[in-house]
């Protein structure tokens, strides 16, 4: 739906509702613990009815795409109407005609997770896998799940460490909203580097500050904990103008039409399977790890910053119809 010029800042709103949710959820987990008699968790559990109320009812007035009319074969003037409107102008005929030829072509393909697999496929099969993955290895649903866990750990009391995970909350949402401003001016490759040196310099210093100061038992000093707190901020906001928006972004606008389903459908189910691995394994590796956590993360941080250098093109203001020629173009995947 979104034009190629403002694809970027229109996509990543999806990132910037993500955090505006989970900056709402840990205010809410903040005002219930506050509760007395230990019931408040059912409150917080309860609210959650709340957003799939909205989703459910907003799907009842959401229009179809002009992609989605014409691929089922609708009169080819709802097509044009619902482009011209979304477009804001009548000047629609060249774009309208790429979306019929790709959809023509679509229409050839009867088991697209099959095409998917063929060798002129490659490059966008490879970043379904390795996007989201490298999303999930940032750490940063570590910081977003368990940032409680991890303030109580340095020795801050509960409700500081709940209060802290509404800070990093606010970082989430402010610096997402900054990079829905500047994704299309800079492109995608410029903010996932310079988010990727962010994220390692802050993990770097994360732990090291835990391994030399918080010891085996857990408690730093009250200076050394803002600190901690502060590059967690840095850290935070490194992720939501980088690998927080941009990971959902790319895949979204990489597939041609007819493996569209199948590549976004893989990319979802790579970035739910690691979220699960992560949450299910963090506590245990925690305590194994202690702060070498932090380090671990870094590592997998320069390992994918040196991918997007090599190997992923830049893709902002291409026409999804056009984006093969990206591939194309590019040193490796030529």
């Amino acid at each position: 739906m979104a034009p190629p010029k403002h694809r970027g800042a229109i996509n990543n709103g999806f990132q910037l509702s993500v955090g505006i949710g989970i900056l709402s959820a840990n205010l809410i987990n903040y005002g219930t613990e506050k509760i007395k008699g230990g019931w408040g968790w059912r409150i917080s559990l309860a609210m959650v009815a709340v957003p799939a109320s909205i989703l459910t009812l907003g799907s009842l007035f959401l229009p179809e795409t002009p992609n989605s009319l014409i691929q089922r074969n609708t009169d080819p003037q709802a097509a044009r109407s619902m482009l011209q409107r979304i477009r804001g102008t009548r000047d629609v005929e060249l774009e309208l005609e790429d979306l019929m030829k790709a959809s023509e072509i679509s229409k050839t393909i009867t088991h697209p997770f099959r095409k998917i697999l063929q060798k002129k496929y490659r490059p966008q099969l490879v970043m379904a896998i390795i996007i989201p993955f490298f999303q999930q290895v940032t750490g940063f649903n570590v910081i977003a799940f368990y940032s409680p866990v991890i303030f109580r750990t340095m020795g801050i009391g509960q409700s500081a460490s709940l209060m802290s995970a509404v800070m990093t909350g606010v970082v989430t949402t402010t610096s997402t909203g900054i990079s829905m401003m500047i994704v299309d001016k800079l492109g995608r490759r410029v903010l996932l580097i310079v988010g990727g040196i962010q994220l390692l310099v802050s993990n770097v210093m994360i732990g090291g500050l835990l391994a030399t100061h918080l010891g085996s038992h857990g408690g730093v000093s009250k200076g050394y904990a803002i600190l901690v707190s502060i590059l967690i901020c840095v850290y935070v906001a490194g992720f939501g103008c980088s690998w927080g928006p941009l990971g959902w972004l790319i895949p979204s606008e990489i597939f041609p039409v007819e493996i569209r389903s199948a590549g976004l459908s893989i990319t979802v189910a790579v970035n739910f399977f690691f979220t699960f691995v992560i949450a299910q394994t963090f506590l245990a590796t925690l305590c194994h790890f202690k702060s070498g956590i932090f380090f671990f993360f870094g590592g997998w941080v320069v390992v994918m910053t040196v991918f997007v250098y090599l190997f992923l093109p830049e893709t902002k203001n291409v026409p999804i119809e056009q984006m093969n020629r990206v591939w194309r173009e590019h040193w490796f995947w030529k």
